[in-house]
Formats: structure tokens, C-alpha cells, sequence
């Protein structure tokens, strides 16, 4: 806990690839999520989302559900290369002991694009699901 208070106080956050460089713990999907919900983040697709969101029924559905759909399948595939990385970035630490002084690597670069591309999925369905819970009403001007 102490380590990641530390880099907190360096200024690099999990989506940053010196955060690991200098021994920042990988979160975990849930830990990522509550930071989306914390940040009020939408994701790189918001507008998109935003402009599905603005269609009239059944095609504002159709679309949100759609996209629903393309982000589940985006998160699964983005989280089990996160798990893949993450066990490559424990391997590397292992391996790599800072004796020279800390230097990033490829598999710094690799956790850290792939928290991001988490963050952005996260985003977007959490978006998705709180437009998907409102149906709009044929008669909503």
C-alpha cells in the first residue's frame, strides 16, 4: 500500500507506463471502474454514445443495445490480454531488479495501454447501461 502512495505522490496514475516502471501494483477491474465512476467518465465514444442516445425509438434502442453488445465483447478481449500483461509485468519484476535504476520497458507500456483501453470500456458500458435504463417515452419532446 505504501508503494502505491508513493507513486500517487510522483504524479503517475495506473494509465502511465512509469507508474509500474516504478513498482505501482496492477488494478483490478473493480478498482478501475470505481475510478471511471469517480472521473464521471464516458469514454472516447461518448459523443457517439451521446448521438445514439439522441435517435428516435425503436432505433435509439437498437443502437444503444448494438453498441452495448461490441463493448462487452470489446472489455472481454481487452481483459484477458490485461490478465496476460499483468502476469508479464510480475515475470519481468521478478526477473529485472531495479539494480541500474528503473527503466521502462515494453511490458510497461503493454499494462499500461491496456488499463487505458479497460478504462475506455468500462466507460462506455457504464454509459450504455444508464442510457439503456431509460426508456424513452414515444411522447418525451
Amino acid at each position: 500500500m505504501e508503494d502505491e502512495k508513493a507513486v500517487g505522490e510522483r504524479g503517475y496514475s495506473a494509465g502511465h507506463p512509469w507508474y509500474y516502471v516504478l513498482g505501482g501494483k496492477p488494478p483490478y477491474p473493480h478498482q478501475i471502474m470505481a475510478e471511471v465512476q469517480q472521473r464521471g467518465y464516458g469514454g472516447y465514444l461518448a459523443s457517439e454514445i451521446a448521438r445514439m442516445d439522441a435517435l428516435p425509438e425503436p432505433k435509439r434502442s437498437q443502437a444503444l443495445r448494438s453498441a452495448r453488445i461490441k463493448a462487452l465483447a470489446d472489455y472481454r478481449a481487452d481483459l484477458s490480454r490485461y490478465r496476460e500483461v499483468v502476469r508479464a509485468l510480475h515475470r519481468h519484476r521478478a526477473n529485472h531488479p531495479h539494480e541500474e535504476g528503473p527503466r521502462c520497458a515494453g511490458v510497461h507500456q503493454s499494462v499500461s495501454l491496456k488499463h487505458n483501453h479497460l478504462f475506455n470500456d468500462l466507460a462506455h458500458l457504464r454509459t450504455l447501461a444508464v442510457l439503456l435504463d431509460k426508456q424513452r417515452d414515444l411522447f418525451d419532446f
